[in-house]
């Protein structure tokens, strides 16, 4: 989870600014925390707490309400009982990495990151998306490689992961779908080196950039581990609150003994 919003607050300048390189500052002037990450920590919150993910992502949307939502989001927090409204967009993919950490095995994953996603996103791409990144991040935290994790899910989801990065950094269009979010943030962490490579990926392919790093980052973490002053800058951007979050979510749910990261710079927060 710490991945993901590393990502998010790492390519929070360049959302607007593209830069279509993989050499730029790791954290640039004016890096801040977005929506992702506030969405991420309040799904984390919500799992901690057994609560109702719509009272959660409304929530934290109004104790943080300037952090760039979309439109139809922001309506839909501001809305005491507002249904969910059909949107296909990667909101409900950058959220859903805390799912990955909770289920006893990969259904239950699945399962939990459709209902994270379903409370606004339920249009079945935007589902499939946060069941995607869930089951990426489960299957890698249990010694899952990267050709295992691509072959599963472009069988289970009919994703293309074929594509090289520079293929898609050779494209110019702002893709806001979950679907086309998802198969872009996979191929840059199934296609990285390192935690650091991976964010380095995603941000270069341009487009949504805090987004892409943040789906990507939450992946990454678990196929990489996340270093430790990566980690520890990442956390010194948090508010106090969310800070806290993060600290107590991953001490409730540990990374597994087994899987990729646990080999490589754990991180005790």
């Amino acid at each position: 989870m710490l991945g993901a919003i590393a990502g998010d607050i790492i390519g929070s300048i360049y959302e607007h600014n593209n830069i279509k390189s993989k050499d730029f500052p790791l954290f640039g002037p004016n890096c801040a925390f977005t929506d992702d990450t506030v969405m991420t920590l309040a799904v984390a919150d919500c799992i901690m707490q057994r609560g109702d993910f719509a009272e959660y992502l409304r929530a934290y949307g109004r104790r943080y309400p300037d952090v760039g939502y979309g439109g139809l989001f922001l309506k839909w927090v501001n809305s005491d009982d507002a249904p969910a409204y059909g949107s296909w967009g990667n909101g409900s993919a950058m959220r859903v990495s805390p799912a990955a950490y909770v289920g006893r095995n990969v259904k239950e994953v699945r399962i939990l990151a459709g209902r994270t996603a379903s409370v606004t996103h339920n249009h079945p791409d935007a589902v499939n998306g946060a069941k995607a990144v869930a089951t990426a991040i489960w299957l890698a935290n249990h010694e899952a490689g990267p050709d295992e994790i691509r072959d599963e899910l472009s069988k289970r989801y009919n994703y293309d992961l074929t594509r090289t990065i520079d293929k898609l950094r050779s494209v110019s269009d702002f893709d806001v779908s979950c679907r086309g979010t998802v198969q872009s943030s996979l191929i840059c962490a199934l296609n990285s080196t390192t935690f650091e490579d991976a964010i380095r990926n995603a941000i270069s392919i341009g487009g949504d950039s805090d987004t892409l790093a943040c789906i990507t980052g939450s992946i990454a973490e678990a196929l990489h581990g996340i270093p430790r002053d990566i980690a520890e800058k990442t956390v010194s951007y948090l508010t106090g609150d969310l800070a806290q979050v993060a600290i107590n979510f991953r001490k409730r749910f540990p990374l597994p003994m087994e899987g990729a990261a646990s080999r490589h710079n754990i991180v005790s927060l």
